[in-house]
């Protein structure tokens, strides 16, 4: 073949051609074999990540990375095993990634948090979170935003950049939650007696936790009361029932046996007499 393309083009053109065929030939098959390579690194790395308990989310994700990133490599390992010149290629690639950088800052804001978040894991599903200034419980957590069941019903959707960019309050992670009540007794009140009873209700409550235990402790003496605070320790599911069945347990309680609970009061003082005249105008 290449004696009859000698004799056909020219022996120095025969040999280019067939130089510029083989490396072509070359090329092809660096690119056939990359492909399956890529590929196989690829389900490689989502393995390991799946045997390390990535989230799926993430695994899926970091796997189409490696397998682009290594296509991109290989189509130009290949053109220049081709005897092309790549540099216009990179230079070109990297303008246009330049491009993309600053048209989709935010969202590449808001991927890069939302890796952050699956890895570090500051909060889970469930968990009950202040996440970019927002109260709520966590529905689902992906590569771009959260998404919080408000209290109210409502839902909100956080983007990730958002929510990494604040303070992260997480109120289930510990497994426990503190309440705090602040009752008034009056001043002819007993303050022992008066948290001896409050005492007694931690006992006759079970989801009040004995560990941390809980407390009453005087705080202030207001205008019209002697005020007492009181905390205690719950699951985070039960924090809110408990507080408030415990509010009403401590006012029936009060009331059974004789403790006060004042409101505030006002002297009034009223003044007979009549009036002063108005001043006369002068001019």
């Amino acid at each position: 073949m290449h004696e009859f393309l000698a004799r056909l083009l020219g022996a120095e053109l025969a040999k280019n051609m067939t130089h510029v065929g083989l490396n072509l030939l070359l090329a092809l098959l660096i690119l056939l074999i990359g492909i399956w390579l890529s590929a196989r690194l690829a389900n490689f790395v989502q393995r390991a990540l799946q045997r390390a308990s990535v989230d799926v989310t993430l695994i899926g994700f970091l796997r189409k990375v490696v397998y682009g990133v290594l296509i991109a490599v290989l189509v130009v390992i290949a053109l220049n095993t081709a005897g092309m010149s790549t540099a216009p290629l990179v230079a070109a690639l990297g303008a246009a990634g330049l491009a993309i950088g600053l048209a989709l800052q935010g969202s590449l804001s808001n991927l890069a948090w939302g890796v952050l978040l699956v890895i570090f894991r500051p909060f889970r599903v469930g968990d009950f979170v202040t996440a970019g200034g927002i109260d709520g419980t966590v529905e689902s957590i992906n590569l771009m935003h959260t998404l919080l069941s408000l209290p109210d019903g409502r839902e909100a959707i956080v983007p990730n950049g958002k929510v990494g960019s604040d303070a992260i309050v997480n109120y289930n992670r510990r497994g426990s939650r503190r309440f705090e009540l602040s009752v008034g007794i009056g001043y002819k009140d007993d303050i022992g007696a008066a948290i001896a009873e409050i005492n007694k209700l931690f006992e006759q409550d079970e989801r009040i936790l004995k560990d941390p235990a809980p407390g009453v402790w005087t705080s202030a003496l207001g205008e019209s009361s002697v005020d007492l605070i009181v905390r205690g320790w719950t699951r985070p599911a039960d924090v809110w029932a408990t507080r408030a069945d415990f509010l009403r347990a401590i006012k029936e309680h009060y009331d059974e046996v004789g403790i006060s609970i004042p409101f505030p009061q006002r002297e009034l003082t009223v003044v007979q007499g009549k009036l002063p005249e108005p001043a006369a105008r002068q001019g």
